[in-house]
């Protein structure tokens, strides 16, 4: 089929577009600044088109330009910015009617797991109701798949566990910590969009897809901890509301302040798949749904960042992923050799740098000094510990 991937340049797109070229599609990848789909290894195989899903003249053009369309995978959102959730909803309502006045025939939505009866944060409100904009009548069918955290490196939600059990020597664990969660490998979230996209093997409407256990943050935080040899102290807090924990959280990892915040503030709601039907329409992947333990161990992964084309697994980092992402270790040693050559760097590591920055109690306080000097300096020469 001829696929539209929005959202192509962000985490689960760049390694959706990986695998619909190797299922045989022709893939369109879009992005607001299409120069910088160059970064990733597939760009020589996509055909590259500017689509600003924010404005809808701009997505109509897009649209027109590059003719017929079977599929549109909608990956485009907001969370982080400003006003997010008024901006998502627009520009889902201008990319199905635009995809309606061009004949598509299916839009493939990822979105996440919609808590009932509760009082939604913003980013989880925002997802339901790009679903609903998605949908205009006499538009392409719309399939939602609805997912909780992907585990992966570079995930956000990944990487936000792996910074904050890697800095923090006491674990605190509010109420919340203990809510149900049902993860979901990056491996497995990619097989179930690609196999949306034909409509003789998955009809449309929504599905909920999770990985082969049920786990809680509490779980995760430890599995990870497990799966990375180390050892830290579990503090349960009482009366700790994800508010305070957002502003805390904000200021401990190198994630964008904004994008922890609003993800921080969603783990005040259960998020577990309410129902599995796309597991009998759907043959499970190759070897089975990975459980939470084997996707985080494929994600810790300490080899160079390659291609996304490339990856040996689809867990592993990538060297089109965010700049923060990869963990300390991986960010010092990028900011230690733009500081004091590749060389220099690795005859400091010989003399033990990597046993000061990476084990013991002082580590963690250590690497958040070292982040917050980077952030400094890239005010100076932002080239710094990119």
């Amino acid at each position: 089929m001829r696929i539209l991937v929005t959202g192509a340049t962000g985490y689960v797109g760049s390694r959706l577009v990986t695998e619909l070229l190797s299922a045989g599609h022709e893939v369109i990848a879009a992005s607001r600044k299409p120069d910088g789909l160059a970064a990733f290894g597939w760009y020589d195989d996509v055909v590259p088109v500017a689509l600003d899903a924010s404005d809808r003249t701009a997505a109509a053009t897009a649209f027109g330009a590059i003719g017929h369309v079977d599929v549109v995978y909608y990956l485009v959102h907001g969370i982080g910015e400003s006003d997010f959730r008024h901006k998502d909803n627009a520009a889902a309502r201008n990319v199905a009617e635009a995809a309606k006045d061009a004949g598509v025939s299916r839009i493939v939505y990822l979105g996440g797991f919609v808590p009932e009866g509760e009082k939604l944060s913003e980013h989880l409100a925002s997802r339901a109701e790009v679903a609903e904009y998605l949908e205009v009548d006499g538009g392409p069918e719309l399939v939602w798949l609805r997912a909780a955290v992907v585990v992966g490196a570079g995930s956000t939600s990944f990487e936000l566990v792996r910074y904050l059990s890697d800095r923090l020597p006491v674990i605190p664990l509010p109420h919340w910590a203990d809510n149900k969660m049902d993860p979901i490998s990056v491996r497995d979230v990619v097989y179930y969009l690609v196999a949306a996209a034909d409509a003789d093997k998955l009809p449309a409407g929504a599905y909920d897809v999770a990985g082969a256990n049920k786990a809680s943050y509490r779980e995760l935080l430890f599995t990870y901890l497990s799966a990375a040899r180390r050892r830290r102290i579990p503090l349960p807090l009482r009366g700790l509301g994800t508010g305070l924990a957002s502003l805390v959280s904000g200021r401990l990892v190198p994630v964008p302040t904004e994008l922890t915040g609003d993800l921080v503030a969603s783990l005040d709601y259960p998020m577990f798949a309410s129902e599995d039907r796309i597991r009998s329409i759907v043959p499970d992947p190759p070897g089975g749904l990975l459980t939470v333990r084997q996707a985080v161990e494929a994600s810790l992964h300490a080899g160079p960042a390659l291609p996304v084309n490339k990856l040996e697994d689809i867990h592993h980092l990538a060297d089109s992923d965010p700049e923060w992402a990869g963990g300390d270790w991986l960010r010092i040693r990028r900011v230690g050799s733009s500081v004091i050559t590749a060389r220099g760097w690795n005859e400091f590591e010989r003399l033990g740098a990597g046993l000061v920055l990476s084990v013991g109690p002082a580590a963690g306080a250590v690497r958040t000094g070292v982040d917050f000097a980077v952030s400094r300096a890239n005010k100076i020469a932002p080239h710094i510990g990119r």
